[in-house]
């Protein structure tokens, strides 16, 4: 397949625009923008499109698929049993980095919901994506643009590297702002769930809500036989090649721990300033952790800097636990398969 590279960035913006939109209305898959990561966008309510998706990215079948609108006044055409929380939530924070979880009705199929009766509904902060939205007239289901597994795509050269030739384009719509992956709250459950952190923090959600629950599945593997909710939520995600450790200390000790057990084929994510502590081959800086959605916004594309051949194990400086800090936490437990050590 010869895969269309659609640049948003010009003045024929709106032209690619709706070429990006006329493929997806008619089933094909397109990879678009938001502040988040890049999604691999279908229509929702195709259902050999959305079987295309999990075809393309080697995607588990019980891992459910969130569908992106153009705003609030979707949440009824899509869902039922709409509390008022949730218009309160898109007012403030869409568009924006938030997915909500409500009962769907039957017009949404089964497959973008893995089978059950809840749907992840967002809107997302992008203006290419937004007007693809609208020129295509239906919801977009669109995971991350990667090879299920892999770190998520926050550039559309990424996102070539992954999947070029197995859709049927590619929108440029620049770097992406936030970095990880939406924040996911359950709203069919009292009180409310968070099911995956991200650029919403659990804290900016508990003043709209108060009491907000927190699901296992962000600080531990699911257990054999427990399905997802949401997508994140079970399998091993955000990985390069290379073993991930988290370790969780200071600076010194982290160093010293490093500098005592690294190889010639080991790699250092560390915090800014922090370099000249660590005698590994490869030491890159992810961000600040007092500014952590600097880590958010580096953590993806530092781990495909590197995922290449001469790099065996990567040993990463735990994040904060806190505010974005705990979707930067969630992602990098994910990509070490919840591997941390306390030094």
């Amino acid at each position: 397949m010869n895969t269309e590279y659609l640049s948003v960035k010009d003045a024929g913006s709106e032209v690619a625009l709706q070429r990006a939109a006329d493929i997806i209305s008619s089933g094909g898959l397109v990879a678009i923008p938001t502040e988040t990561v890049y999604g691999l966008g279908a229509s929702a309510l195709i259902d050999e499109a959305v079987a295309k998706i999990f075809e393309v990215k080697g995607r588990p079948q019980d891992n459910p698929l969130i569908i992106h609108v153009h705003g609030a006044e979707a949440l009824e055409k899509w869902c039922s049993e709409v509390p008022e929380e949730a218009y309160t939530l898109a007012e403030k924070f869409w568009p924006g980095p938030l997915t909500m979880v409500l009962k769907k009705k039957p017009c949404v199929p089964d497959r973008v919901t893995a089978g059950m009766d809840t749907v992840g509904v967002r809107c997302p902060d992008h203006p290419a994506t937004l007007r693809i939205i609208e020129l295509a007239g239906v919801p977009i289901a669109a995971p991350s643009a990667n090879i299920s597994g892999k770190p998520s795509p926050t550039t559309a050269q990424h996102v070539r590297h992954d999947i070029d030739g197995m859709v049927e384009a590619i929108v440029d719509g620049g770097d992406c702002r936030v970095g990880l992956e939406s924040t996911i709250i359950d709203l069919s459950v009292s009180p409310p769930r968070l099911l995956r952190p991200g650029g919403v923090s659990i804290e900016q959600l508990r003043e709209v809500l108060g009491e907000v629950s927190v699901d296992a599945a962000v600080y531990r593997k699911l257990e054999a036989g427990e399905q997802p909710k949401a997508p994140g939520m079970k399998y091993r995600h955000y990985s390069p090649r290379a073993k991930v450790t988290i370790l969780d200390g200071t600076a010194d000790n982290v160093a010293a721990y490093v500098n005592a057990n690294c190889g010639p084929r080991t790699a250092v994510l560390c915090f800014d300033g922090e370099e000249a502590l660590f005698n590994a081959p490869v030491c890159l800086s992810y961000g600040d952790p007092e500014k952590p959605e600097t880590l958010a916004e580096k953590l993806f594309a530092c781990l495909r800097e590197l995922d290449r051949e001469d790099i065996d194990e990567i040993y990463s400086r735990c994040p904060p636990k806190d505010g974005v800090g705990l979707a930067v936490y969630n992602r990098l437990s994910k990509a070490a398969g919840n591997t941390v050590i306390e030094v």
